[in-house]
């Protein structure tokens, strides 16, 4: 900076002590945002590594849950809605909480298999094989059961209700406080016999055939279909004995 007096010119040194001060903050801050990048550097690969790890562990226990069959070992938690199964053979596996919504499983054979507490509603089943299978409080809503084998099968709870089991074989098969339709009930009564082997019931008195004013009125869901109309009861309200229809005859 030039400073002009009356008869000489002087040169001050003052604004380059500024101009060299203003460079030493300038370093400092370079410095500083050094620091600052070598943190956030530092705290990102931390984070990095750490969810990776957290990555790895929660793809060991994915793969720890599919080798226990589920959360804690009490099932498979297996998906195969929609599945294509048909001719599978699936003898003595577990696949209880499995979800089987609309599968295809037509002539597959599955007995001897756990299904407790899984999902078949809608699942066609013409001709599967369900000898002996745990079928207990499964949901098998609208499910074809059309000449399926269900011998020895254990459907005690099972949620059956608008599902066609015609011609289905159920010999020794349990269907204790299942809930079926009223005129799949009595279908089935016509023919139904044997004693489960695992639970011990007979299947007629599982299914509630004879005379009982509670078996007449049956424990389907729906009220619509649950009680007959009254002139197929007698004066008690109960059905035929011999054959398990609600007829007055």
């Amino acid at each position: 900076m030039i400073i002009v007096t009356h008869n000489s010119l002087q040169f001050s040194t003052k604004p380059f002590a500024v101009i060299c001060q203003l460079d030493a903050q300038n370093g400092n801050n370079v410095q500083e945002s050094k620091k600052w990048r070598k943190l956030v550097s530092t705290a990102l690969a931390a984070a990095v590594i750490g969810f990776s790890s957290d990555m790895s562990a929660l793809a060991d226990l994915n793969k720890y849950e599919a080798e226990t069959r589920g959360e804690f070992g009490i099932g498979s938690a297996a998906q195969f809605g929609s599945a294509d199964l048909k001719k599978a053979v699936h003898v003595n596996e577990n696949f209880r909480r499995a979800n089987f919504t609309a599968a295809d499983m037509r002539e597959s054979d599955f007995s001897g298999s756990t299904f407790n507490g899984a999902y078949l509603e809608k699942a066609v089943a013409y001709k599967a094989n369900f000898t002996g299978a745990d079928l207990s409080d499964t949901l098998m809503d609208r499910m074809v059961l059309n000449e399926a084998n269900l011998t020895n099968a254990v459907l005690v709870r099972t949620v059956l209700t608008r599902s066609d089991l015609g011609g289905a074989i159920i010999d020794g098969a349990d269907f204790s406080d299942a809930v079926l339709d009223l005129t799949q009930k009595q279908a089935l009564c016509k023919y139904a016999n044997g004693t489960n082997p695992i639970t011990g019931v007979s299947t007629r008195k599982s299914l509630g055939c004879g005379n009982s004013r509670r078996n007449a009125y049956g424990s389907p869901s729906s009220p619509l279909l649950s009680a007959p109309p009254e002139k197929l009861l007698d004066r008690d309200g109960f059905c035929d004995s011999a054959t398990g229809l609600c007829d007055a005859k």
